[in-house]
Formats: structure tokens, C-alpha cells, sequence
């Protein structure tokens, strides 16, 4: 692994090699970090500094890390991508914020400020704007790469010190929609209800909207692994990408189609006799309702609807219902549409109605996308819940969530809007933002209406690690700490709970989110109450969890480090007869927040240790729980509830103004908005910019040439970049990669019709044409 130096007084946190994880997917793939100490003799190669991702030891080397394989962490078990690999340069001071920044009145520029000036400058604006508009004119814009720590105290900041309900997170736009359709139909929202490894060892995967091969391709492992062992693998996706090429059957529907196919292949189990009737009769509720909606999409039917043969229908039943055991995993594909519950909701039914849930190496799971995206929706960011998955609105959840704060019920503020609603009220009902981790003038919906919202607040602030296309319109931005210089947990797409540990103090002028929040709330009254350190919000959060759909109860730093991650649920104890009097966890006392202006040392130390749990007569540790519904489903009665959908068509059809659709996603070697990614050299040479991926048909009809600049237009604005033209699209779509911002902004054309259960985008379908651009 390269050498990467890291400029500045960066004395590690310990000598040895660290353990942690790497700061992108959901898959937090183990890696540790090994400090290497300055070298002042002569170098043996270029310089290989940061950003450039070239190895090589320059002259007078500074002091850095490497990145060193993990073989032993069951995850990656030692594999790791591009952007993990080169993940340590965006340390380096050269691509990052390194002090505080404040936009001066006469100058209008982003000019360096103390941290003094800076914390005081937020409180007064969110405090000031509270004042004159009222609370709920302040909002709080949070991120699915943010640790579960900050996730829940990013949430309890905003309802206890700021009041508000305005707090919503980007992690809305990643998995909501499957995270709803989970709770509707399981009574609990876990992004896979199994480890990984059990993907390798089902008959057959259904594998929706999603490329693993370049999203996360640690993973790609594990279906190699599956057909290696005699198990099939069915790719559903418009186009056919590196993943689809790994399939035994590649369905390529319609973008915003996916819905009816789910439906036509329900009706071919039915049809060919093929339900599972003793499951449906003795774990499910609802058979019939759903039962009568997928006999209204015959095959024939559907292949009008998506473009999919039948005979491919067919086979598609045939392979994941021969299987002994069976799965279906969905990504943003199915879940990015204006309808993206039900679609998920019916490839639930599929698994419901064969049985195949509920069951050892069956069921149905969701790829989450984000490094937090699961533990970050379930701690508080999100509009609607409390910590431990807890419901706003659920009266003995907000009572005690608001024991453990300190405060009354009735003080805690009620469900707010959505990401991309919170958004649009920018500058009108919302005048005042705090965001923490985010991207949003890249990342979002019909993102030039989204950078007029934000352009118009009274007051923006950014917490962020580099100077991000939406941190650079902020009226003071602040520099935090990266996932190498500061310790906190992270809950992967398994649900398994991960400790990221330190390897490196920041630098001088560098704080971290937790102390961030704890310098603010003592400058708005609460001196008490928001920690800066990590393990002390933990101990925190898990009383708040304590009996919650999420609860990290029995969790501690110490089982996370021995144990490789911790499955939750994962109550204290478990209970027996005699167990009265068994202890419950020792809260952690609210400490009045570090100076603000101290420099920090080691934010906490490299592997951190709690005292042993206390346990009483008759009680001890309760094991987690890697896989979820084996005996019983998380509803009410126990059991699994199937959803009576239909198809509708997207939010925006083709029509003679915009007759093509467009998809979008992601690249091998970049990341979300790319606001990182960016900043390493070796990904920008694997992938410098965005482009147009049509098919030669749609390419030779448009006049369009490889290479050549192409304007994709919607009826919210336009996008510009060269032409890929490629056999592995479908001739009435394209496709472009969502990383980029200026003309190349994939989110300027892309449609924010919402989801009326989960509130997400539809990302994945709008209708577009294509001209012709000058160079």
C-alpha cells in the first residue's frame, strides 16, 4: 500500500498499527492504519503528495499513515477498492480545511477566523434567527457518513438546545424508501436481516438496481463465491454493467418500471402453483389482498410495461424458486422512484409469498449505501424518530428519550419535514441552517432550484472536512476531523456495529463534530449535557436505545473491539426467572463541554475500553442478533405483512418535448458528490468527469459521436458532458454519474418527485432529450 504523508504536527495516536475502517460504503470495510515516522534522508522515489495517490518516498518524507490490509475482519477479509485504498490522502492539509472560515461583511469572501469568532458567530445567527422567526425558522441538514455519536447528537442539539423539528439528513435520499417498506412489512427496519457471508451460501440471489462491482467491490466477492458453490445469480437493471456481466440472467426493464416486474413474476408463482401456502398460512397476513393485485399483471402484460420477455420471466421464476433457499437484495434502483416503497414492497411479496423469509440463508435485504446510512437514520437525524428507532410521534418513546435528556416530553418538538421538503423551505419558512456533512448543491433533487434555496438563508453554517461546493456558499464553515483522527461507532449495511478508531490527532486548527456541538450548546445555555467525547455519548446513547426496535443496550466499545462488531438489536441482558435486581448500564454523566479554543490532543485514545457491563444474579449479556425473524417477525401479531400494490407509472413519462429517460448512479472510482474523491488524484485519473452513456441507435439518430459534448435537458435545467456510447444501455434511456458539480451536474436535470410513504426522490427516472452541445 502507498505511503501517504500528512503534512503539519500529526503525532499519531500510538506507534502501532490502528484498527478501524474505511470512511466510504455501508460495507466499512476493516483496514488499519500504520503511522510512518518523518525520514530526513534522501528519497528513492517522487514526491507522492497528497491527492496524487502515486507512490514513492520523496526527500525528507514527512510523517503519515499507510493503509494495511485486515485480513482477519469477516467483512472485506483484507479486500479493499480504490477509494479505500487511497482513502488517507484527503488527510493532508493540502486538500482540506485546516482553520476556520467567515464571510466578511465588507468583502464578501471566506476569510480565516478564530474558533472563538466562529462558534460565536453560529450561536448568534441560529439563536438570533430562532428570536425573530421562531424556532422552527432554524434547521439542522445532517449526513449518513456521520457516526452514530454525532447522528444522535446532532438530533438531540436540535430538538433540546436549538427547539426545532426542522432536522432532516441526506440519508433520506439512500435508503428510505426500502427502510419504509421494511417496517411495513417486517415491523422493523435492519438493511440486511443476515450477515453477508450468508449470501454465498443461499441457492439464489435476485440482485435489484444495484452494481456492486463498482459501488462496493469488496462484496462482488460474495456472489462469486455463491456461483462457485452451484448458486444463481438474477441482476435486474436497465443497464448491463460490470455486475450484470457476473449473472446468470440479466433483466434489463424500463427504468421506473421495476414495480410491474416484481408484480408479473408474483403472478408466475401463482400461476405455476408455486406459493408456499403453509409460510403464508402460518407467518404472513394479507396473502389475499396482495394475491388478487399481482393476478392483475399477467406476463404479457409486463413485458409491454418493462421490456423484459416473458420466457425471461419465466426463467427468472424457475431459477429463484428451484433454489432451496432464496434471496432478494435492492439498491437505489428499485428504491430511488416516486413509488419506491410499493416497488420494494412487492419484491418483499415475491419472498413472502415462496417462503423464502424468515428462514435460514432466505429473505429479503437492502444494500444501504452510505458508511452510516443504517446506524445514522437510527439515532435521531431523521425528521421523524427518536434514538433506538424510536417514533417522534410515539408518546412512551418521547417520554423516555426525554428522561435520559433531562427534559419534559412536551418540550421535545414533533416530526418535521423531509430532506428535499427541508430543502425547498430554505429561505422562506427556514432561514437559518446548520449542516453537518453534506453535499446538498451537488447531491440533491433539482439541484439548481436547491443552490437558489441555499444561496437565499439569512444564515448558513457548514461543519465539513474539506471546502465542498455547499460549504462554500456558508457564511462561517468549520473544520472537523476525519474518521483517522477521532474514535466513534458505525452500524454497517448488516447491521453490525463498528468501532472506527483514531490513528492521528487532527491538525492544530481542527475540531471534532462532537466538540463542535458542545462548544454551541454551551454558547445557547447548556453547558451540560453534550459531551465532546465519543465514548462518553455512546454510554449516552445506549440508554436512549435501552428498549427500543434499535437497541445498543448491551453494546459497549469493549465487546465492539473483542467481538469484530456487534449485531443490534442487542438488549444489556438477558433476562431469566431469578433476575431481579441485575443492573442496568451506568449512565455517563453530563460533562460541561472542553474550552473551545484549546488546542485538542488525541481526541480519544486508539482503542478505547469501557469497564465490564454490570451484571446482577440471574442476568448476563445478550448476544446480538446476526440474523433477524427466524422465529417470529417484529409485528404486533408476529407476523409478516404483505403489501397489496400495483403498478403506477414514474412521476414524469417520455413524451414528444422530452422523449428519452434518464438513470443515474454511481462510478467505481468516486463518491456520492464527490466533494473527497475529488480531491485524490489517482480516483480523478480513473474517473475525471461526468458523461452520457446512450446506445449507438439513440447516438446515430441524435447525431451524437463518441466524445463529443451532449446536453441532457429536462424541465428543470440542463447537463452537459461528452458522449459514451455504448450496447450496454437500452436504446430509450441514458445514463450519467451524479458526482460532479458545474455544467456536468447530473442532479440540475433529475426529478424531486416524492414518494408519498417515504419521501424520496425519484432519482432514478425523468424524461429528458438530448442535443447536441458546443465544445
Amino acid at each position: 500500500m502507498a505511503h501517504v504523508p500528512v503534512t503539519g504536527d500529526r503525532s499519531p495516536a500510538s506507534s502501532d498499527p490502528v484498527d478501524t475502517h474505511c470512511p466510504y460504503c455501508s460495507l466499512q470495510c476493516g483496514m488499519a492504519l500504520r503511522p510512518v515516522p518523518p525520514d530526513d534522508g534522501p528519497g528513492d522515489g517522487p514526491d507522492d503528495g497528497p491527492g496524487d495517490g502515486q507512490g514513492g518516498r520523496p526527500e525528507g518524507r514527512p510523517g503519515g499513515v499507510e493503509v494495511v490490509e485486515r485480513p482477519a475482519f469477516p467483512v472485506n477479509r483484507g479486500a479493499l477498492c480504490g477509494k479505500g485504498r487511497t482513502a488517507p490522502a484527503v488527510l493532508s492539509s493540502r486538500v482540506r480545511l485546516t482553520e476556520p472560515l467567515v464571510r466578511r461583511p465588507d468583502t464578501g469572501r471566506l476569510e480565516p477566523a478564530t474558533w472563538e469568532e466562529a462558534l460565536d458567530r453560529i450561536a448568534e445567527g441560529l439563536e438570533s434567527t430562532g428570536r425573530a422567526y421562531g424556532r422552527d425558522a432554524v434547521g439542522v441538514f445532517g449526513g449518513g457518513g456521520l457516526t452514530n455519536e454525532k447522528a444522535y447528537a446532532l438530533g438531540k442539539f436540535a430538538r433540546v438546545v436549538l427547539g426545532t423539528s426542522q432536522i432532516d439528513y441526506n440519508g433520506r435520499f439512500c435508503m428510505s424508501s426500502a427502510a419504509a417498506a421494511h417496517q411495513r412489512a417486517f415491523g422493523l427496519d435492519r438493511g440486511l436481516p443476515f450477515p453477508l457471508a450468508d449470501v454465498a451460501r443461499t441457492g439464489c440471489v435476485v440482485l435489484v438496481g444495484s452494481n456492486l462491482a463498482e459501488t462496493m467491490p469488496p462484496a462482488l466477492r460474495y456472489l462469486t463465491e455463491l456461483k462457485e458453490a452451484g448458486g444463481r445469480l438474477i441482476v435486474v437493471d436497465p443497464r448491463r454493467t460490470r455486475t450484470a456481466e457476473q449473472a446468470d440472467l440479466h433483466l434489463a426493464p424500463r427504468p421506473g418500471t421495476d414495480l410491474a416486474l416484481a408484480l408479473g413474476l408474483l403472478h408466475l408463482v401463482v400461476a405455476e402453483g408455486r406459493v408456499d401456502e403453509e409460510f403464508v398460512e402460518r407467518r404472513t397476513s394479507g396473502w389475499p389482498e396482495a394475491r388478487a393485485a399481482a393476478m392483475a399483471h399477467w406476463p404479457e402484460l409486463v413485458e409491454r410495461i418493462t421490456g423484459v420477455p416473458v420466457p425471461e420471466l419465466r426463467k427468472a421464476v424457475t431459477m429463484f424458486c428451484d433454489a432451496e433457499s432464496s434471496m432478494v437484495l435492492t439498491a437505489r434502483g428499485p428504491e430511488q422512484q416516486s413509488k419506491g416503497t410499493d416497488t420494494v414492497g412487492a419484491w418483499i411479496n415475491l419472498c413472502l409469498a415462496t417462503g423464502r423469509a424468515g428462514r435460514p440463508l432466505s429473505g429479503y435485504g437492502c444494500l444501504t449505501g452510505q458508511g452510516n446510512g443504517q446506524g445514522g437514520r437510527e439515532h435521531g437525524q431523521k425528521a421523524d424518530q427518536l434514538p433506538g428507532y424510536r417514533k417522534l410521534d410515539d408518546p412512551a418513546a418521547r417520554a423516555h428519550v426525554a428522561a435520559v435528556w433531562g427534559v419534559e416530553p412536551d418540550d421535545l418538538p414533533g416530526p418535521g419535514r423531509s430532506a428535499y421538503e427541508l430543502l425547498d423551505a430554505l429561505g422562506q419558512d427556514i432561514r437559518a441552517l446548520l449542516l453537518m456533512g453534506s453535499n446538498p448543491l451537488v447531491s440533491a433533487p433539482r439541484a439548481a432550484h436547491v443552490e437558489s434555496r441555499l444561496r437565499s438563508l439569512d444564515f448558513l453554517a457548514v461543519a465539513d472536512v474539506v471546502l465542498s461546493e455547499t460549504a462554500a456558499l456558508a457564511d462561517v464553515v468549520l473544520p472537523v476531523a476525519q474518521w483517522a483522527e477521532e474514535t466513534g461507532t458505525m452500524t454497517n449495511l448488516e447491521g453490525r456495529v463498528l468501532l472506527r478508531r483514531a490513528a492521528l490527532t487532527p491538525p492544530p486548527g481542527v475540531r471534532t463534530d462532537l466538540w463542535v456541538l458542545s462548544g454551541l450548546a454551551a454558547r445557547l445555555g447548556w453547558e451540560k449535557g453534550f459531551p465532546a467525547d465519543a465514548e462518553e455519548v455512546f454510554e449516552e446513547l445506549r440508554r436512549a436505545s435501552a428498549g427500543g426496535p434499535a437497541d445498543y443496550s448491551g453494546i459497549t466499545y469493549r465487546r465492539i473491539a473483542e467481538e469484530d462488531g456487534v449485531f443490534w438489536p442487542c438488549p444489556e441482558r438477558v433476562e431469566r426467572d431469578d433476575a431481579e435486581g441485575a443492573a442496568s448500564a451506568s449512565p455517563a454523566d453530563s460533562a460541561s463541554p472542553a474550552d473551545p479554543v484549546s488546542p485538542p490532543g488525541p481526541v480519544s485514545p486508539p482503542d478505547p475500553v469501557s469497564p465490564p457491563d454490570p451484571m446482577g444474579a440471574g442476568a448476563h449479556p445478550h448476544p446480538g442478533t446476526p440474523r433477524l425473524f427466524l422465529d417470529r417477525f417484529a409485528t404486533d401479531d408476529g407476523r409478516a405483512r404483505f403489501a397489496p400494490v400495483s403498478h403506477r407509472p414514474a412521476a414524469e413519462e417520455p413524451d414528444a418535448e422530452y422523449p428519452v429517460l434518464l438513470t443515474t448512479g454511481r462510478v467505481l472510482a468516486q463518491y456520492q458528490s464527490g466533494a473527497q474523491t475529488r480531491r485524490v488524484g489517482e480516483l480523478n485519473e480513473a474517473a475525471p468527469g461526468p458523461y452520457v452513456q446512450l446506445h449507438p441507435l439513440l447516438a446515430e439518430r441524435l447525431g451524437v459521436a463518441e466524445g463529443a459534448p451532449v446536453a441532457v435537458v429536462s424541465r428543470r435545467g440542463r447537463a452537459v458532458a461528452p458522449a459514451r456510447i455504448s450496447r450496454d444501455i437500452r436504446p430509450d434511456t441514458v445514463f450519467m454519474p451524479f458526482h460532479w458539480a458545474g455544467p456536468g451536474r447530473a442532479n440540475t436535470v433529475t426529478n424531486p418527485a416524492l414518494d408519498p410513504v417515504s419521501r424520496m426522490p425519484e432519482f432514478k427516472v425523468c424524461a429528458v432529450r438530448l442535443e447536441p452541445a458546443a465544445d
